[in-house]
This record gives structure tokens, C-alpha cells and sequence, in this order.
């Protein structure tokens, strides 16, 4: 039976794969984008619709204004590395959500979502930028395709283990779906979730650089965000996010890397 499950998630993987265009790493694409922007866009809509949108006000156009130059950065960094047209079907948009949840996410296809609550958290606009750094990031390495993609096989692999022990055999197949829902979790999707927050973290880091921002100022705020969190937390082998030690250490190390691609494109200064 683990053969058959081996050789059939192989199978799989192998024959629906893209590129992570800042790794160069072969990524899950089980789901199509042509299926996944259309979905996007519309929840997207929905949120909004739904959601009480600021418009008009200083912290709104900021939002737009650091939405917009994160976003040039990035077209920059693709079209000197070989990616030129890469978002041409991404609709990009940027809204401020009055809510006090501190929060911040971007909808494949480059639909990003700020609310108010995270705002006191990033203080300034190079604040803004780190988060904003970090969700065009997401949307720009296909993680949310990624994410769906490995859910879509997570289950189908249930599927065939289930039926690989016979339909009868019931005992057997509870105790494979217990241990493989756990087991799957913990060691495969919440590991691959907590890669991509770090990938993102270090694309956002040299976006922001790109764009202006000083990358050394991304530590504090996940020293802000640390201490709203009051250092508490499920352990990191639990969670879908690294902890926030590991993300101040992490951006600590790479920002002088992301000034020296930042110097490239000529920005010499960082505000």
C-alpha cells in the first residue's frame, strides 16, 4: 500500500508543477491559476462587500501609496530576472479595513487586505511597508496555489490509503484516517505552511529595500508584534507561522542582502 501511494503522489507531483520565480524551485500546482484567480478575485469581492472599507482617509491612501511602490519594486525585480509579464493577470488592489482584528492577508492574483488593528503595530509607513513587503511576497510566489494544491493532495492521498486497506476493513481505516490526519498535519502541511511565511519574509524584505524602505527596521516591528502577542503562542511545530524569534533573527541577518539588490536598481538610500 505504500508504494501505491508513493508512486501515485509522485506521479502527481511531478506532472503539476510551476516555478517559484524568486527560488527557481520547482512549486505544487495541482490547481490551476486559471482556476484559483477567478475563485480569488471573487472572495476577494466578497470580503469587501461585506467588510467596512476606509476610503479617502490619510491611512487609506497610505495603504495604496506603499501597496502601489511594493508592487513596482516587484515588477522590477521580475523584469530584470528574466519574468517580464509574469503579473499580467493580476488584478491588484489594496483596501484598509476598519476592524480592530491585527491582521493583514493578499488573495492570489495580488488582492491584499490591511485592517486598522494592525496599524498601531506598524507605526510608520516603513512599518506598512514590511507587511506589505511580506503579502505581495505571498501572492507573487503562487503560495496560495501552492497551499491548495497540497490540500487537494493531502486529501486524494487520504482517499486512496483509505481505500488502499480494503473496504471493509473499517477498523483499519479509522485508525490509518486518524493517524494520517494528524501526522499530515503536523509533519507535512503545517511545516510547509511555516516555509512559505519564511519565504515570504525574506522576497518581502528585498521588495521593501527595492522600493525604498530600510529593511533593518522589519526586525523592530516583529519585536512590536511580539510583544502585542505578549510573547504567547502555540510552540512553532504547532503553528502555521515561525515564532516571532525566529522571524526578528532571520530578518536581522538578511537585510543587509537586501540592501546590496537594492543597490543594484540604484537606490542607495532608505527611508
Amino acid at each position: 500500500m505504500k508504494k501505491i501511494i508513493l508512486a501515485f503522489v509522485l506521479a502527481l507531483s511531478i506532472t503539476n508543477c510551476a516555478e517559484n520565480p524568486f527560488t527557481g524551485k520547482k512549486t505544487l500546482a495541482v490547481v490551476p491559476n486559471s482556476e484559483i484567480l477567478p475563485m480569488a478575485f471573487q472572495q476577494y469581492d466578497e470580503v469587501i462587500d461585506g467588510s467596512h472599507v476606509l476610503k479617502g482617509t490619510d491611512d487609506a491612501q497610505m495603504i495604496t501609496n506603499v501597496g502601489q511602490k511594493i508592487t513596482a519594486a516587484a515588477i522590477k525585480w521580475l523584469d530584470a530576472n528574466g519574468h517580464k509579464n509574469y503579473t499580467d493577470d493580476y488584478q491588484w488592489e489594496y483596501n484598509l479595513i476598519d476592524s480592530e482584528e491585527v491582521n493583514a492577508w493578499a488573495m492570489p492574483g495580488g488582492k491584499v487586505a490591511f485592517y486598522t488593528g494592525i496599524l498601531p503595530i506598524a507605526q510608520s509607513e516603513t512599518g506598512i511597508a514590511t507587511i506589505m513587503g511580506h503579502e505581495v511576497a505571498h501572492a507573487l510566489a503562487n503560495h496560495g496555489q501552492q497551499r491548495m494544491s497540497a490540500g487537494a493532495l493531502q486529501e486524494t492521498v487520504g482517499v486512496v490509503g483509505a481505500a488502499a486497506l480494503g473496504g471493509e476493513d473499517t477498523k483499519n481505516q479509522e485508525l490509518f484516517n486518524v493517524a494520517y490526519g494528524v501526522g499530515s498535519q503536523v509533519l507535512v502541511m503545517l511545516p510547509f505552511s511555516r516555509k512559505h511565511e519564511t519565504e515570504a519574509d525574506k522576497i518581502g524584505l528585498t521588495l521593501m529595500a527595492i522600493a525604498g524602505y530600510d529593511p533593518d527596521e522589519a526586525a523592530n516591528l516583529w519585536v512590536r508584534m511580539s510583544e502585542a502577542s505578549g510573547g504567547g503562542g502555540q510552540p512553532e511545530f504547532l503553528s502555521t507561522h515561525p515564532s516571532n524569534e525566529a522571524r526578528i533573527q532571520n530578518l536581522n541577518k538578511w537585510a543587509g542582502e537586501a540592501k546590496e539588490t537594492a543597490r543594484h536598481f540604484g537606490v542607495t538610500s532608505f527611508k
